[in-house]
């Protein structure tokens, strides 16, 4: 593979004009080119350029609605509404977060639903927002069904992400970001393009029979994380992104690649706390002697890691991204 060496400003740049060339608002461009460039940063590609030409095509066909101005509204003291209004999630997100902040610091606990919004991209990118500004972050998202229930064929639940931020003294102390499913299914996407086959235990074929073939896992279903858990883990989500924010749920929705079935309308849902309000200070103590001991043993690692280890390397040497992708994406600007 050809690879071009690019900086993230420079990721973000031409993320930006593409969206833009495809009639995005100036503002939700902005942001989700921001998004773009940190998953890119942050060693997370499948959430990153190779993700806009499908932006660019919901633009074109309308699953993601040009003009789209989020709208907010305060629902009650310690709950903040955005209703994304079917464009992208970033953009009302981000307005939402903001809200969301001084209102968690005053109040010690504050909760954020995003309704008719879209894919989220990474969630801890969100997540790590809160935490960064010293509180606590949680963080649901919920997609289009891929998961059945156990012992059933037919998926019914989105692989449903969850992330955990957590505070620490000068930056986020770790971000966990996890879905329902064994892996994130544009990892099983990535690999549909390329076709290559997946590893055992990934997903299920139409007829639920365990595939590595990554075009029959599409058309089937997604491995849930841990058996039955995982699938508890995805009806988890479903309630608080789906059924709290009054979004679709993804048994409705319209799927995240493709230009069928109009905007999907799912939802996002984060708390925000204050660490001091309920530990009555102790907080950074006590998560540094939980920290100590889960990193005790040689070759333990808190999540998000990794991220971080990307992050700085990519910020010292900039991204390696596959040539043709570029060209891709490049093209869509033209």
């Amino acid at each position: 593979m050809t690879v071009e060496r690019l900086s993230v400003a420079d990721i973000e740049r031409l993320a930006a004009d593409a969206l833009l060339a495809h009639g995005a608002r100036a503002e939700a461009a902005a942001s989700l080119a921001r998004a773009v460039a940190a998953a890119e940063r942050d060693g997370l590609p499948s959430h990153g350029l190779a993700y806009v030409p499908t932006y660019c095509e919901h633009l074109d066909c309308g699953k993601v609605v040009r003009d789209a101005a989020p709208v907010l509204t305060q629902t009650a003291p310690g709950v903040i509404v955005v209703d994304a209004a079917s464009g992208f999630a970033h953009p009302a997100i981000a307005l939402g977060l903001a809200a969301l902040l001084p209102v968690a610091r005053a109040q010690g606990v504050a909760a954020l639903a995003v309704r008719n919004s879209y894919n989220c991209g990474v969630l801890g990118y969100h997540t790590e927002q809160i935490a960064a500004a010293g509180l606590v972050g949680i963080g649901f998202t919920n997609a289009p069904a891929s998961i059945a229930p156990w012992g059933a064929l037919k998926p019914v639940l989105g692989t449903n992400p969850f992330s955990l931020a957590v505070p620490g003294a000068e930056a986020p102390a770790f971000v966990i970001d996890q879905s329902a499913s064994v892996v994130a299914k544009s990892e099983v996407m990535k690999r549909a393009r390329a076709g290559e086959a997946l590893p055992p235990g990934w997903a299920l074929d139409a007829d639920g029979r365990p595939t590595t073939d990554a075009e029959a896992a599409l058309k089937g279903t997604m491995m849930p994380a841990g058996g039955a858990k995982g699938v508890g883990a995805a009806l988890l989500v479903e309630v608080m992104a789906a059924c709290l924010a009054g979004a679709t749920p993804g048994v409705q929705a319209s799927p995240f690649s493709g230009p069928a079935g109009g905007p999907p309308r799912t939802g996002q849902f984060f708390l925000a706390l204050d660490p001091g309000a309920p530990s009555g200070g102790r907080f950074a103590d006590v998560l540094g002697i939980v920290i100590a001991a889960f990193t005790a043993e040689p070759g333990a690692r808190l999540p998000g890691s990794r991220r971080k280890a990307a992050r700085a390397r990519a910020e010292r040497e900039g991204v390696a991204v596959d040539a043709a992708l570029l060209a891709r994406v490049r093209a869509l600007i033209a």
